[in-house]
This record gives C-alpha cells, sequence and structure tokens, in this order.
C-alpha cells in the first residue's frame, strides 16, 4: 500500500528508543512505499487534504537510519493508509492537523488512530472513563479543590494534562511547604486544568506500558522503573526498561478498556498501570516497541503491520 506516516522530523529522533522507526522498518520490509510528513507540512485547500511530503527509505542504522526524497505536493486521497504519529504536547496544532486528517478520511482515506478520537480522547482525562480501573483522582484548575485532595489523601501526584515523557510532574505531600507554590504554577495561577491522583507506592517497582492493537493486548508488558531518587517511571526521565507479565489485574484493565478502543478506532493504544491501577490512556504515539522486541521478544511493530493490512482487505 501506499502509506504516509505523520512524525517529528526523523532526523531528530531517539534512534534506539524511536517506536515509529520500527513501524518504518517493518512497513518497509514488506514492500509498501512509504511516505514521510511532518505535522507542519498537513494543509487544506478548497478541493481537499493535501501535504507536502517527501519519500522516505529506512534502515535500522544508528549512524544513517533515513534518506528522503525531494518534497512534493501531494493529495492526501493519493494515499491508501495515514498512520498519525505526531508526539504532544496536545496543543491547538495538534488539533488542527486533525481537521485536516478527518478532511483525509471523508475522501476514503484510512487513518490510524482515528483523529477524532485522538481529539476526543486526552491521555491523562480518558483514564476517567474507566474509575473502577483509576486511583482516586480530581481534574481541577481550583486550587481550594487540590488542596483538600491533598489533605484527604496525603500523598499525591499532580501533572499537566497535556504532556509527555513525565514532564512537570509533581508528588506533593499535605505537610509540603512547596504545595501552594506547586500548585500556583501548574495550574498557572488556577486558569489551567491539572489532574490529580493519590500516590500509587507501587510507582518504586516500575510504570508498566501494556500496548494494546484494536483493544487486545500483547503478551507482555513493559515496567519502566524510576531512577533512584525520582518519581517519574518515563524512559525518557531516566528510568530503565524491565520486562513484566501481565497480572490478573492487568489483563482485567485490558478487558475493561480494550472493547472501547476498538469502538474508538484507536487501533494502537498504550495504557500506564502502576500496582493495580490505570493511570494513562496513551493515543498519540504510544512507545516502547523496541524494548518489547528486546525483553519480551514480542514483535509490535509486526502485528502492528498485519492490524493494518488487515484494514485494508
Amino acid at each position: 500500500m501506499k502509506l504516509g506516516v505523520v512524525m517529528d522530523p526523523i532526523g531528530s529522533i531517539n534512534f534506539k528508543k524511536d517506536s515509529t522507526l520500527s513501524i518504518l522498518i517493518e512497513a518497509q520490509s514488506r514492500k509498501h512505499n512509504l511516505i514521510y510528513m511532518e505535522p507542519s507540512s498537513l494543509f487544506l485547500r478548497e478541493d481537499g487534504a493535501y501535504a507536502l511530503t517527501q519519500e522516505i527509505k529506512v534502515r535500522d542504522d544508528s549512524e544513517n537510519w533515513f534518506d528522503l526524497s525531494d518534497t512534493s505536493e501531494m493529495r492526501l486521497s493519493d494515499l491508501d493508509m495515514i498512520v498519525m504519529r505526531q508526539d504532544p504536547p496536545f496543543d491547538a496544532n495538534y488539533i488542527y492537523n486533525t481537521y485536516v486528517l478527518e478532511a483525509a478520511e471523508r475522501e476514503e482515506v484510512i487513518v490510524v488512530n482515528k483523529p477524532q478520537s485522538l481529539r476526543d480522547c486526552n491521555e491523562k482525562v480518558f483514564a476517567t472513563e474507566f474509575p473502577q480501573c483509576c486511583t482516586p483522582f480530581l481534574v481541577t484548575s481550583n486550587q481550594s479543590l487540590l488542596k483538600e485532595f491533598i489533605k484527604e489523601h496525603l500523598d499525591a501526584v499532580v501533572k499537566p494534562l497535556d504532556g509527555m515523557g513525565g514532564s512537570s510532574i509533581f508528588r506533593v505531600r499535605s505537610l509540603d511547604p512547596n504545595v501552594a507554590v506547586i500548585l500556583e504554577n501548574i495550574t498557572k495561577n488556577g486558569d489551567t486544568k491539572v489532574m490529580i491522583q493519590k500516590y500509587i507506592p507501587e510507582i518504586v517497582e516500575g510504570d508498566k506500558r501494556i500496548l494494546l492493537i484494536d483493544g487486545v493486548p500483547m503478551e507482555g508488558a513493559i515496567a519502566r522503573v524510576p531512577a533512584e531518587g525520582e518519581l517519574r517511571g518515563n524512559l525518557a526521565a531516566g528510568a530503565s526498561a524491565v520486562a513484566k507479565s501481565l497480572t490478573t489485574q492487568d489483563k482485567w484493565i485490558c478487558d475493561q478498556v480494550g472493547p472501547r478502543l476498538k469502538e474508538l478506532g484507536l487501533s494502537l493504544v498504550g495504557l500506564d498501570v502502576i500496582g493495580d491501577y490505570l493511570t494513562e490512556v496513551n493515543v498519540t504515539s504510544p512507545t516502547c516497541f523496541r524494548e518489547y522486541k528486546s525483553l519480551c521478544d514480542i514483535d509490535v511493530a509486526s502485528d502492528f503491520l498485519d492490524c493494518l493490512e488487515t484494514k485494508l482487505s
């Protein structure tokens, strides 16, 4: 097929960890024609959706992992499928790109993940659709409510709704003298909503990433174990990756969430699970493909391409 991939600049990726590159390498091995698009290249005209595109060739070579053709203008309807892999922050420009991709959908291009669902399913807030799976939480910009939550639960984690990679995540305790200033800063003095969750002590054992394809989990998980003295279980924040089997609780959480993901056209999703609790549902550009392959011997890229090819059959 003629497969378009929207991703951040490929020259700036972390070769050892980038999952989009794994997708491209697998797709190329299956003889698909790959078309590369950066997020800023998407645009609309009166006659439809377009992008400034380049044909791309990829290699599993840490010194030289891609070649790009000259840039040309392309109607997105000339593609069979588009994989949207733009990283957060989930800002206005991200939303505008989902509008362009929806226009491509109207021209019968398959877009994965579905643009409307990318727009509707904030990675933090979407988890609250499954409260039975979550630790106590609150989404608000009101500092009095946040302080009451901390007073009730004594130990909590507060984070922005639009970040990634563990950025701007704070652990706050009831007796912490810096609570007020942390809340002022993260809510921008009460103007911006955040999520606060009861602290889950099992974070020391790792923040598990469970990848699901069409609502079905991989037969394993990658636990991101925080570095010494760190709160955040994010590889981008220095956590180390460890293979884990799925527990009975992990499988129950996947059973709760999986059917809804399939219903929404969210074909590739990463659940974040700490201890027995779902904490986030990553829908934009979930990672850990390489860690799954090296630590669990699970080829997520191959399974994902199988899924994409089935959508065209």
